[in-house]
């Protein structure tokens, strides 16, 4: 049985629990680092032989009789590593999954143990508190905040700038019969200056904002201090952290762990009431991968409004629009709902009345929408929301005269959300995302003259589907370059 869903706890290990913890973290990433190291080292020399965790496994006991900083870690975790670095592979070489190759990991990179589930024990003490029990550990308090409902088939301490926590692989058995969610269908239109737009609904969503002006201030200062203690670390100690850098660092990772925290709560509870209340949910087919892709350009080739583009990527990052989409991807098929991805292309120019496409019928990036051929006027997210449903309709076959009667027409929900923010909060002062400074009836007055003059009026866009025998000795004889 594989674990199907993931539960995350605050954990409270003791001082002495927490340091041998950094510690197994260390050995952890230092057995990845060995283990890619080898396998890199089979392919190129010899003759492209392909190592897995099954002959890593049997050097990693040899080793582990030789090297007691690999001996303190339960031998578990080591394995665990090994059929990790086995899945990095697979993705890697998989032409549908967007993971490159297996990189090797830095001292301070993401710190985490993980255990099989038959390793650990789990029992509750009171209402809110729980205890877990790992190898060579003992019990370990953690905050229950939520029932785990299902059997565990793993458990993954981890750290972060607030602490440690950890996660339960958990899995939970298939319902007899799958169930089906008869909501409404709706379009979502995920944007920057409007969080989320659905179709049915007459305001946007849109996200608070992650930290409050206080705390903007202080990482703002937090990141000024440690600019200037890596100077001074430059020029007078060779480049080394001093105990005030290492503070300071702490404190803007508690800081963004903080905010990212807000972020993924803001998106849970988004998608769970999307997947409970609507039947079909559809979305643009985004690669935002290739959005966040810098514009700097190369030496010879020098790209063009770089710090422009760098902003858009932050932004773009911190609406964690992949992340909305992943979510509602599982929380659909578990509510009975279903997730229809179409192609993004046009959907901001096209109008949802008489599904025109043309560019001019939306000006620069505002919020206003205005046809240009049939004079409609619409909020210009709710109007490509209105056409990503459209266009979901079409690729099941489904093909409407017009977006207001598929989506507007047959949902009645239009009420206010737990997810959206207050009126005035979350919003962007000073942000290039405003009305255009046209008006509507310039915009009509454009189109009536095109028309007169002949001009040919644009179709809308059709719809598209969419071994060699290793020491583990010879590299574990560096172990203190590896662990440092």
């Amino acid at each position: 049985m594989k674990a199907n869903m993931a539960a995350r706890f605050r954990l409270y290990p003791s001082q002495v629990q927490a340091e041998r913890l950094t510690a197994w973290s260390h050995t952890c990433r230092a057995v990845w680092n060995i283990a890619l190291a080898q396998r890199i080292w089979a392919y190129k020399s010899a003759q492209r032989a392909t190592v897995r965790s099954v002959e890593q496994c049997s050097g990693l006991t040899e080793a582990r009789k030789e090297h007691a900083w690999l001996r303190d870690l339960p031998a578990q975790c080591a394995q665990q590593v090994l059929r990790q670095l086995d899945t990095a592979y697979d993705n890697f070489w998989n032409p549908t999954h967007p993971a490159g190759f297996p990189q090797f990991k830095r001292k301070y990179h993401r710190q985490g143990v993980t255990f099989p589930g038959q390793a650990v024990q789990v029992r509750k003490v009171s209402r809110r508190m729980a205890q877990v029990k790992l190898p060579k550990l003992g019990w370990v308090w953690f905050r229950l905040s939520r029932q785990l409902g299902g059997a565990v088939r793993n458990a993954t301490v981890s750290r972060d700038g607030l602490g440690w926590h950890i996660s339960f692989g958990i899995h939970q058995p298939e319902p007899a019969q799958r169930p089906v969610n008869t909501g409404a269908a709706v379009g979502l239109d995920v944007g920057i200056a409007c969080s989320v737009f659905v179709s049915d609904e007459g305001t946007e969503r849109q996200r608070p904002d992650t930290l409050t002006p206080g705390e903007r201030a202080r990482l703002r200062g937090l990141e000024q201090r440690k600019a200037r203690q890596l100077k001074y670390a430059k020029k007078h100690n060779g480049g080394k952290y001093s105990n005030r850098l290492r503070k300071t660092i702490a404190a803007i990772a508690a800081v963004k762990a903080r905010q990212a925290r807000r972020r993924t709560d803001w998106n849970h509870k988004l998608t769970t009431d999307l997947a409970k209340n609507h039947g079909l949910i559809a979305v643009e087919d985004l690669k935002v991968s290739n959005m966040l892709r810098s514009a700097k350009g190369t030496a010879e080739k020098p790209g063009r409004n770089v710090k422009q583009k760098s902003g858009l990527n932050r932004s773009i990052a911190d609406q964690g629009w992949f992340e909305i989409r992943r979510q509602l991807g599982y929380k659909t098929k578990r509510c009975g709902g279903e997730l229809v991805a179409v192609p993004a292309s046009g959907s901001s120019q096209t109008c949802s009345k008489c599904l025109t496409h043309d560019p001019e019928s939306r000006e620069g990036c505002g919020r206003l929408f205005a046809c240009v051929h049939c004079g409609h006027t619409e909020h210009a997210d709710r109007n490509a929301a209105h056409i990503i449903l459209a266009r979901a309709f079409s690729a099941a076959g489904r093909k409407p005269t017009t977006v207001w009667e598929a989506g507007t027409a047959a949902s009645g929900r239009g009420s206010s959300q737990s997810t959206r923010s207050p009126h005035g909060q979350g919003t962007r002062t000073g942000s290039r995302l405003r009305e255009p400074s046209s008006n509507v009836t310039a915009a009509w007055q454009r189109g009536i003259a095109r028309r007169q003059a002949g001009e040919d009026v644009k179709a809308p866009e059709p719809d598209q589907p969419q071994v060699a025998s290793i020491s583990w000795s010879a590299f574990c004889s560096c172990s203190v370059t590896v662990r440092s």
